[in-house]
């Protein structure tokens, strides 16, 4: 069992930001979130604004505990460290209030004393000692043991506990030992403090002692021991006020961590000014997998359900509020099963055969485009890292001016220098996008293949439709917003500056541009200036490479679908191949021979146009491997790997054999039969040169290279996606309901449908019922599951234990349920 915490949150926007005390007055504001004081996201800088607009989104999966989700509005300062504004903390606890609606909060102060994280666990026991005089005094002996999740401070935390016993008329203070390089130590020490003094003892005075307690404190406070002239730095403190003791005089708790009293200065309301917000917060817990079978089965179904609309997954866009709701978990949950394809495929085709026009195709914000962009930037991420890291990384180290917008030039620029800056970049980029087939992961190429299928068999009649269905995802989808805003890509830590991410935008439009293949593209800019700068690309070679990009993209490894593909030629050249010997008195000497390859089979001709002299099926191929030079005292040589011999083959260089290799694995990768090793060498003169085996059918010495990483690995769990998609179903199960009345509606009325069912997407109202009968008793179900799960954790969680530390207006609760009660209990 597992507790899982998600959050989502969209920063709008602030207004009333003071004013910098300066002659400008306009602040460069960025905002941060945190948790506690992590920083998990920042916005970009809006510069000079002091009502700036953010309008980003920010998701993530919360990897553990945290108290606040804080929102940090900084100032930035080239001159040092960017000052901070103001912060919106909201406690764990308090979230759902909040939850979804979009929500102006006022900016509170920020001050060291009051950034605190982090919890304690101390011991606290109350015992007599009789000293050598007779006299009988008591003691606390108070046991500082551990902290955990304290924050880190320059880069650095070295704690250390200052013990103090508070009163009306004293105020004793003791330290442990300063902890190196940790902000989780463990202390384990023990301090005394004395509470009845050494005075001749009557029962009227061990009475006056004893009502004293009640008024006494242990005050024990957190510090980092610093190196710098400024001292220590505070990491936050407890205050435990002794009436804890109760009768039993013993107490055992952890407790977070409060801030300093009075640490943050009296600021008044819209002083700092305010931030818009919308946040969306779910804890999630996920069972066993058995629990969630029913479900999960009917989600997996959902390709094979005739018609798609009437499956357990389309259902789910359908009920969401928004159809990112959904797409996020099913395409998780579908890739961790491997059934994302035939699942987009079916939505997609249910999506094309209802759309009219070929110039709409996935034009809205659908299920099914939602579900691709999701799934590319699951499966993409390694193919951005290696195809447009690099270049982004340069643009953002290099700071070229690119602006071309003769308004915005600056007086010290050149308007023709930044054009050509900028058209050697776009050229870079697009050459870097369009070479890169190769290495598109084989599960985008799946629904590529799917979509370019579609589209062209509803619309026969538009001969470019088949490229326009990839280019509107994985140019205007994938590409496109990744090198606008790298940092959501993981391409870069952080948004780029102004003035590169004016470079980026710039960029951005003209690759989306160029890949979106229409007929007039200068017309497609608003801007006179990006029209002028179009121009230098009005040139067939970039539709060429456009299209063979995305021929090559589409291209399907499923050998089943062959039948209704057609080929379509990858790549082509003259190399020069050693004769395989197929006769057995045939010379095996090398000749240039003409070379072709398409998605259906590898040939080879005696010059280009003339018929293929020998014919090799892609599924054949069971590797494609560098040969070494040894074996015939050739450069740039490699094999193509058949189940009765290998074709060796020297490319005219070592960026074309490397090319070579490259397409041909790509193409090779999904065959069924490929090898796991294979010989690096020829078989020459009786016997393997790398292994000296001498027979020429023995397995290979050396593991294959396993080509590209077309299918990347995800650390997906497929109990916590069900888990995920129960709380949505289970969150809108008034509309579930309300689908089924329409459900019924359609069967029963044969005529306009009410307006209130409308919106849902019905094509088979009995199917429809039928499964929407099923989802409801399956989450039905694990609702009931939920609840006693909840109520078992309710009776078992200690308060004041380590997974529930008693926090700063939890005192007097706590101290009443200690009266009430001789046990902790919520």
């Amino acid at each position: 069992l597992a507790d899982i915490s998600l959050t989502s949150s969209s920063v709008g926007e602030a207004k009333n930001i003071p004013p910098y005390p300066g002659p400008n007055k306009m602040r460069d504001c960025y905002c941060t979130v945190n948790l506690d004081q992590e920083e998990v996201f920042r916005t970009k800088i809006i510069e000079k604004s002091l009502c700036p607009f953010y309008g980003e989104d920010f998701y993530c999966e919360i990897p553990r505990n945290f108290r606040h989700l804080s929102f940090y509005i900084f100032d930035r300062d080239v001159f040092r460290r960017d000052s901070s504004i103001g912060k919106v903390a909201v406690k764990k606890e308090d979230l759902q209030k909040y939850h979804g609606k979009d929500t102006w909060f006022q900016l509170q102060p920020v001050s060291a004393d009051s950034e605190v994280q982090g919890k304690v666990h101390l011991e606290l026991r109350l015992s007599e000692v009789i000293t050598d005089s007779g006299v009988v005094c008591h003691k606390l002996a108070t046991r500082v043991l551990e902290c955990q999740g304290l924050p880190i401070v320059n880069g650095q935390c070295d704690p250390y506990a200052a013990v103090s016993l508070l009163g009306p008329s004293r105020s004793e203070a003791k330290k442990t030992k300063v902890k190196r390089k940790t902000n989780n130590p463990q202390f384990d020490e023990v301090f005394y403090f004395e509470i009845t003094r050494q005075l001749s003892y009557t029962k009227r005075q061990f009475d006056v002692e004893e009502e004293d307690v009640d008024k006494l404190a242990l005050r024990v406070d957190l510090w980092n021991a610093s190196n710098l002239k400024f001292g220590d730095e505070f990491l936050g403190g407890v205050r435990v006020p002794l009436k804890v003791l109760g009768q039993a005089g013993v107490h055992d708790a952890w407790y977070f961590l409060q801030p300093r009293e009075n640490g943050n200065k009296s600021v008044k309301a819209d002083e700092l000014g305010s931030l818009r917000l919308n946040i969306v917060y779910t804890e999630d817990h996920v069972f066993p997998s058995e629990r969630y079978s029913p479900l999960t089965d009917l989600l997996l179904q959902s390709a094979q359900v005739e018609p798609v609309s009437a499956s357990a997954a389309h259902i789910l866009g359908e009920v969401c509020r928004e159809k990112q709701e959904a797409a996020v978990p099913l395409v998780r949950l579908f890739l961790h099963y491997g059934k994302i394809v035939p699942f987009v495929s079916a939505i997609a085709h249910a999506e094309i055969n209802r759309t009219q026009d070929p110039n709409t195709i996935f034009r809205g914000n659908s299920l099914t485009s939602k579900c691709i962009d999701e799934t590319m930037k699951l499966a993409g991420m390694h193919y951005l890292q290696v195809t447009l890291k690099p270049i982004i990384d340069e643009i953002c180290t290099e700071h070229k001016s690119c602006e071309i917008d003769p308004v915005k030039l600056k007086e010290s620029e050149n308007l023709e220098t930044n054009r050509e800056n900028l058209r050697q970049y776009v050229d870079r980029i697009f050459n870097v996008i369009t070479t890169s087939g190769v290495r598109c992961p084989t599960v985008m190429c799946d629904i590529f293949f799917s979509l370019r299928e579609s589209a062209a068999s509803r619309f026969q009649v538009d001969q470019d439709v088949r490229y326009t269905a990839v280019s509107s995802f994985i140019f205007l989808r994938f590409f496109a917003p990744a090198i606008l805003s790298p940092n959501l890509f993981q391409l870069r830590p952080h948004h780029p500056d102004p003035c590169t991410s004016r470079t980026l935008t710039l960029i951005s439009k003209t690759i989306q541009t160029l890949g979106s293949l229409a007929k007039s593209k200068s017309a497609n800019f608003k801007e006179s200036y990006m029209a002028a700068f179009y121009d230098y690309f009005n040139e067939q070679k970039y539709a060429d490479a456009v299209k063979n990009f995305l021929d090559l993209i589409s291209s399907s490894g499923r050998w089943d679908q062959k039948s209704i593909e057609t080929p379509i030629m990858l790549k082509e050249g003259f190399m020069i191949k050693r004769a395989q010997g197929r006769n057995r008195f045939g010379m095996k000497n090398f000749k240039k021979r003409w070379f072709r390859l398409t998605n259906h089979e590898f040939t080879y001709h005696k010059t280009k146009g003339e018929g293929a002299l020998c014919r090799i099926p892609i599924e054949n191929i069971l590797a494609v491997e560098r040969l070494e030079e040894e074996s015939f005292k050739m450069k740039n040589m490699f094999q193509v790997i058949q189940p009765e011999r290998a074709l060796y083959i020297q490319a005219n260089n070592c960026v074309e054999a490397r090319d070579w290799i490259d397409i041909l694995t790509k193409v090779s990768q999904c065959n069924r039969k490929r090898l796991s090793t294979y010989h690096p060498s020829a078989y020459l003169n009786g016997h393997w040169l790398c292994c000296k085996q001498s027979i020429d059918s023995a397995p290979g010495c050396t593991p294959c290279t396993g080509g590209l990483p077309a299918n990347i690995q995800l650390d997906i769990d497929g109990d916590r996606e069900t888990e995920r998609i129960y709380s949505l179903f289970s969150t809108y199960m008034s509309k579930l309901v309300k689908m089924q009345e329409a459900c019924g509606s359609k069967s029963v009325y044969d005529g306009p449908e009410q307006e209130e069912y409308s919106t849902f997407v019905i094509d088979d109202p009995q199917e429809t019922y039928k499964t929407l009968k099923q989802i409801v008793s399956a989450v039905q179900t694990l609702e009931q599951q939920h609840a006693q799960y909840k109520r078992d954790k309710f009776r078992k969680t200690k308060y004041g234990s380590q997974e529930h530390p008693i926090g700063d207006k939890s005192f007097q609760c706590y101290i009443r349920q200690q009266s009430e009660s001789s046990t902790y209990s919520i």
